[in-house]
């Protein structure tokens, strides 16, 4: 479904990606874990149009997208929940979620989509009404997720999912991304939080310095003594 092959992304003169290739297969969870700075953000904002890579390709569905300007990728089936979600803080939470879908023309399945979304996050139709600013992290972290959703999206790009959030919320957040794959959309997760997403992905792909480290199956790295030392706190 997604290729990114020997791709290079430059803030300047500083490097944050440097070679990058792995692929996404339809139907996957795939994640993305590393230190800060280590280019995991950056390489999901090249595949959603944000920025531009200094060289190498990006192709989704067979189509190169390196360089497409952003709006155009989320109508190809791409949208992203930033790191930080970046929610309208002075919208409300119904208006938040139209805002998902401004591509969109089919208004009925959109109206489908809206309550697809406030079963999959039942604490959003409790805050149907309420400015999203008011609402706690987690409850911006559902409304960020959901969202993106509202694109119906082909591939779910999540970013820092579980960032400033109470455990328990971090595990409600990762059965909800599981559930949203089971739904039909591919998911690729950047997280720091390495346990928790090796938990839910199928496979993994560890980057250091904004280059490739190791990849496989996740089950394989969460057993891998050096990404135990590393990033599991083992």
């Amino acid at each position: 479904m997604l290729e990114l092959k020997d791709v290079h992304v430059s803030y300047g003169n500083i490097a944050a990606v440097k070679g990058l290739s792995l692929t996404v297969n339809e139907g996957e969870i795939v994640t993305l874990i590393g230190s800060n700075g280590a280019g995991k953000s950056t390489t999901l904002r090249t595949i959603s149009g944000l920025l531009r890579p200094k060289k190498g390709q990006v192709t989704f569905e067979g189509k190169a997208i390196q360089g497409m300007p952003a709006d155009r990728i989320v109508n190809l089936g791409i949208a992203q929940s930033p790191e930080g979600r970046r929610i309208f803080p002075r919208m409300t939470v119904a208006e938040n979620l139209d805002l998902g879908a401004f591509l969109r023309k089919d208004k009925a399945a959109v109206a489908e989509d809206m309550e697809a979304m406030l079963e999959l996050f039942p604490r959003l139709r409790e805050r149907l009404h309420q400015k999203a600013g008011t609402m706690s992290g987690g409850e911006q972290q559902m409304l960020a997720v959901a969202r993106a959703q509202m694109t119906r999206p082909k591939l779910l790009l999540l970013d820092e999912p579980s960032m400033g959030l109470a455990p328990v919320l971090v595990d409600l957040i990762f059965a909800t991304i599981r559930r949203i794959r089971e739904q039909g959309t591919t998911v690729m997760v950047v997280e720091q939080n390495a346990r928790a997403a090796l938990s839910i992905a199928d496979r993994a792909y560890v980057l250091e310095s904004g280059s490739l480290k190791l990849e496989g199956a996740a089950r394989d790295l969460r057993n891998d003594p050096e990404i135990t030392k590393a990033y599991l706190g083992g």
